[in-house]
């Protein structure tokens, strides 16, 4: 099964879903059906935002289950903030809590991070 697409292959403007069948006994329902802004994340993504709630939304234990740096998966997070439709950080205040800052320290010190990764994220 493939999932709906959300844009239309000649305009690209916004597709409505409009008829839902049952897959058991063939019922067809027809009407403009509201799909929600997760029906825009590609299966990669979903599978993302299922770990993320999963682990609570801790970022060491996305590291831990993906094997990925913590900037990986930051720029993960933001991927499916930008296709939610939202701009990371636009809302939020900008500073670290020291043990955020602690956090990226310790990580540019047992090289997780290079310097270059360290100096973005505490900007």
């Amino acid at each position: 099964m493939h999932s709906a697409p959300h844009a239309c292959p000649v305009c690209q403007g916004e597709l409505t879903l409009t008829r839902l069948v049952c897959r058991e006994c063939e019922t067809v329902i027809e009407g403009r059906f509201e799909s929600g802004p997760f029906s825009r994340l590609s299966a990669q993504q979903l599978h993302f935002v299922e770990a993320f709630v999963r682990n609570e939304g801790k970022i060491t234990r996305m590291e831990e289950e993906f094997k990925l740096s913590y900037p990986t998966i930051r720029s993960r997070l933001h991927e499916v903030i930008r296709a939610l439709g939202y701009e990371p950080g636009k809302d939020s205040p900008t500073t670290l809590t020291e043990e955020e800052r602690r956090k990226i320290l310790e990580d540019l010190d047992s090289g997780k991070i290079t310097s270059e990764e360290a100096m973005r994220m505490l900007e």
